[in-house]
């Protein structure tokens, strides 16, 4: 029976991605998507919650009320995981990333803020809203360097790759952070099979 995507069938290849090409993949993926859903844990339990996000290189970010649920807790616990996807229309479609890190909490005049809030782009939303652009958003800004990406592409099987890919904690992605490495050192890019990146560069089996 002729099927439209042949290759999806059978068991998924092995090969895996090199260092650039699995960073280009996750780049394009942050760039053509702007929702994703934050997962946060607090006193009252863990919370999912879809937020609109830019992104500076591996780090993503995103604006809050100061006061609300997924604000909270992040007071308590700044460890976060994010998940990004594309919309699915079958299997070869499927696309997504899982991004893990601590999340800050950016105000003006601390000295990360300037750096991250260019690549915010408030400004539609002031105009769909019929606010002046001479005003810009008071809020607080939140920045999640990744510090571990686990990333899934089936398309890549047509092109003989395993579908999922990570990394984690090595210093391997030169831009992660907006261009600054995250504040302890790690930087991103796990079975289907799944990899991780080694120091020298290579990538090695991870079994998790």
């Amino acid at each position: 029976m002729p099927v439209t995507n042949p290759w999806l069938a059978g068991p998924s290849p092995t090969a895996r991605l090199n260092r650039d090409r699995l960073q280009e993949r996750i780049l394009h993926l942050f760039s053509t998507q702007n929702m994703c859903v934050l997962a946060t844990a607090g006193p009252n339990g863990p919370l999912a919650t879809p937020v609109r996000y830019f992104h500076l290189d591996f780090t993503l970010m995103f604006t809050a009320v100061a006061d609300s649920p997924k604000m909270r807790n992040l007071a308590a616990d700044p460890r976060v995981s994010v998940g990004i996807f594309a919309p699915l229309v079958g299997q070869a479609s499927s696309r997504g990333a899982q991004v893990f890190g601590r999340a800050r909490v950016l105000h003006p005049g601390d000295p990360d803020f300037d750096h991250h809030w260019p690549a915010y782009r408030w400004q539609s939303d002031h105009v769909e809203r019929s606010r002046s652009l001479d005003e810009p958003p008071a809020g607080p800004l939140v920045v999640v360097p990744a510090e571990r990406i686990v990333y899934t592409e089936h398309w890549l099987r047509r092109e003989g790759f395993a579908p999922a890919s990570s990394g984690g904690r090595d210093p391997l992605l030169p831009s992660a952070g907006g261009g600054r490495p995250p504040p302890r050192g790690g930087s991103p890019v796990s079975r289907t099979p799944r990899n991780r990146m080694d120091h020298s560069g290579g990538v090695v089996e991870e079994v998790t």
